[in-house]
């Protein structure tokens, strides 16, 4: 199970433009060596015979020490894990507390994987987090590094959906350059009996913000004391990661007698490296006999048959992938096991490269994931690929005011504030992705006609992209957004953005005071008008997009769900959905300190900065010409950014930045400037 070497992207965030605000602060930088951050990885100890390749840092972990890394300000998360619930479900076939979803990502190449995004929307974009139990950020190759730490952009948004992300630690087979040293390098005590590197994963997840280790030992020729000496070494690494909150997943490979023998099973080689873990991933070599055997036995260990993950390989053919699931979520009884995809990111992998725009990308992965229907709550009996959602119930993470959602994807073809685009580069960076709608899509309608619902990246209120609703309407459609436990003040107000382009269409915004009676049926929707005629709604009109904002007078108690309701007065329609937020108060977030020029190389800058206190959505960076003219160069959850080949302009002796906090509704702080002198 080697992993496929990507493309590198190394590129700098995309530029835009936004309006200025007045300075409150300056810092003075300093000289030194500016290079672009990437995602961390490293050898146990020992490296490879000869030298590393271009772009390539070789690391040993055991020399590894926080005060040292001097791209860790770039690559801690910034997200802490959000506790989430479990709404009724969408359809009568998706199960709570019954089968998990785990997925092995391999989010970018090994080395020159970026910290804090690129300029391209090319990326695997990740957003159905909703079925998801465990990420595990999976690579590493034997010429570059075998243990690899998610970069933030990965883990904010994950945590953002109550999604824990694992480090990978990848002994590779010896048919992929993996070396029996590496494997004795990991497991090797110290005078006290110890295992230094357990204690020195520990500290890494600690010190970036994710939540442990995914470990898979698949380097053979081991014997009986190396089988022991991984046995003590998971034992341990489990015990150090419980104490700090986090969490160890094994890999069926190698066996108690420390040779590699895949079981495809919870067996009785494998079983001690089961109990010493949280749980497993069982090899792709699984049949419906041996998954029903191992659930069996991990439900008499005590374990519970749910913390198996059967490995379903779906890197070459995805959606395609025949696979038996009445082996592993049968319909008709209790789900035998979980499941864990191995490379889910075919969905854009497969693509031509002529065809990897974000709507074709996002449009095979809603095939996976919601399937075929493209509706959760309806799906295709007759589908061969059982996809997530008609078996695993979604979350959510929508709980506590103030809560705002401009549907940004993470990626984009532009970028847009407030309607306008303000730079026309492509860009990624996931750690700015939204909390997203779970039920991808779910539409209901008395008509015959049904209008599709998608992200669309051709316009944007904020971000990357909006949703598009397209198609004839001849009855209403309600469109379902988010499931959540939002209480109701007397001052609580939803506001929502959106923008109509072809046909005439009726809005209505649907509060949900109660959960639906039973699965598969629609929220108990209160509908409100969004029209300047309902008194309790306000509207107001910027760059072409209407925002209302609207009492939720007459409601009290939580709000259990929010949707749209949209009545066609002509069509065919094309409407668009900006932006939506729910809040009582609003405060304007405090300023960061303590910003300044870490390191300069010519035009690549590293800044840093000190957080600002109280709740922080991300930061922006700008930059202020002389003319007055600001740029927008980049945002990131971290207190850190890499500017990459500025150059002088205007004749200017030094260049202004501004930074500035942003908050949860999206409102910004008062900028801080800090000057590079040229």
């Amino acid at each position: 199970m080697n992993p496929t070497r990507r493309t590198v992207l190394v590129a700098a965030t995309a530029a835009a433009l936004a309006p200025a605000l007045p300075e409150v602060a300056a810092a003075a930088p300093r000289s030194g060596a500016a290079t672009p951050p990437y995602a961390s990885y490293w050898y146990p100890d020992s490296f490879p015979a000869g030298s590393p390749g271009p772009g390539v840092t070789w690391r040993s972990l055991r020399n590894w020490r926080a005060a040292d890394d001097a791209d860790l300000a770039f690559n801690a998360a910034s997200v802490p894990l959000a506790p989430r619930f479990t709404p009724t479900p969408a359809n009568t076939t998706a199960r709570t507390g019954q089968a998990r979803v785990q997925a092995l990502v391999s989010f970018g190449p090994t080395s020159a994987n970026p910290s804090q995004g690129a300029a391209t929307a090319d990326h695997y974009a990740l957003t159905h987090w909703s079925y998801l139990d465990e990420l595990v950020f999976w690579g590493g190759s034997a010429g570059e590094g075998l243990i690899l730490a998610p970069n933030a952009p990965v883990v904010d948004a994950a945590h953002r959906h109550g999604v824990p992300v694992l480090g990978n630690v990848f002994l590779p087979p010896v048919a992929y350059g993996g070396q029996l040293k590496w494997t004795r390098d990991l497991v090797r005590k110290d005078a006290s009996g110890h295992c230094p590197l357990a204690d020195r994963l520990v500290a890494v997840a600690a010190a970036y913000g994710f939540d442990g280790w995914f470990v898979n030992a698949e380097t053979g020729g081991g014997n009986t004391a190396l089988g022991s000496a991984m046995l003590g070494f998971v034992q341990e690494l489990k015990t150090l990661a419980a104490a700090r909150g986090q969490r160890v997943t094994w890999y069926d490979a190698m066996t108690v007698n420390g040779t590699v023998s895949w079981q495809g099973a919870l067996s009785s080689q494998n079983e001690a490296f089961f109990q010493a873990a949280d749980d497993m991933f069982v090899d792709f070599r699984w049949s419906a006999g041996t998954l029903a055997a191992s659930g069996t036995r991990a439900d008499r260990l005590g374990r519970g048959r749910y913390a198996l993950w059967a490995g379903v390989d779906v890197e070459s053919n995805g959606s395609g992938t025949p696979v038996d699931w009445d082996a592993m979520v049968p319909a008709g009884k209790p789900h035998t096991t979980s499941i864990g995809f191995y490379r889910p990111e075919w969905t854009r992998n497969h693509l031509p490269a002529d065809r990897r725009a974000p709507e074709d990308f996002h449009a095979a992965d809603d095939r996976f994931w919601s399937g075929r229907s493209l509706d959760p709550s309806r799906p295709d009996p007759a589908d061969p690929w059982r996809a997530p959602a008609v078996s695993v119930a979604d979350r959510s993470t929508v709980t506590s005011l103030p809560f705002a959602s401009v549907f940004n994807t993470g990626h984009g073809l532009r970028w847009y504030e407030e309607g306008a685009v303000t730079s026309d580069r492509p860009w990624n960076h996931l750690g700015l992705q939204d909390r997203l709608p779970a039920r991808r899509w779910v539409v209901r309608t008395s008509g015959q006609q049904r209008p599709a619902v998608s992200f669309d990246f051709a316009d944007a209120w904020r971000g990357g992209n909006s949703v598009l609703v397209a198609g004839a309407l001849d009855g209403p459609a309600e469109v379902d957004l988010y499931a959540t436990r939002l209480p109701i003040a007397v001052n609580t107000i939803v506001e929502l953005t959106y923008r109509g382009e072809a046909g005439e269409v009726n809005v209505e915004l649907a509060v949900a005071t109660g959960e639906p009676t039973t699965a598969g049926t629609a929220p108990p929707y209160t509908y409100l008008p969004v029209n300047p005629d309902n008194e309790d709604c306000r509207v107001k009109t910027v760059n072409g997009w209407q925002t209302a904002r609207l009492a939720l007078t007459g409601l009290s108690g939580t709000v259990h769900a929010l949707g749209v309701r949209l009545t066609a007065g002509a069509g065919p329609v094309r409407w668009r959905l900006g932006g939506i937020a729910v809040r009582d108060t609003v405060t304007t977030p405090s300023a960061p300190s303590g910003a300044r020029v870490t390191a300069a190389n010519g035009g690549d800058l590293r800044l840093a900065w000190h957080a600002a206190p109280g709740t922080v959505r991300h930061y922006t960076l700008h930059r202020l010409l002389p003319d007055g003219t600001r740029r927008f160069l980049g945002a990131t959850g971290q207190c850190a950014f890499f500017a990459a080949a500025l150059e002088p302009e205007q004749q200017e002796k030094a260049a202004r930045f501004e930074l500035r906090a942003v908050g949860e509704l999206y409102n910004a702080s008062a900028p801080v400037t800090v000057t590079h002198p040229w």
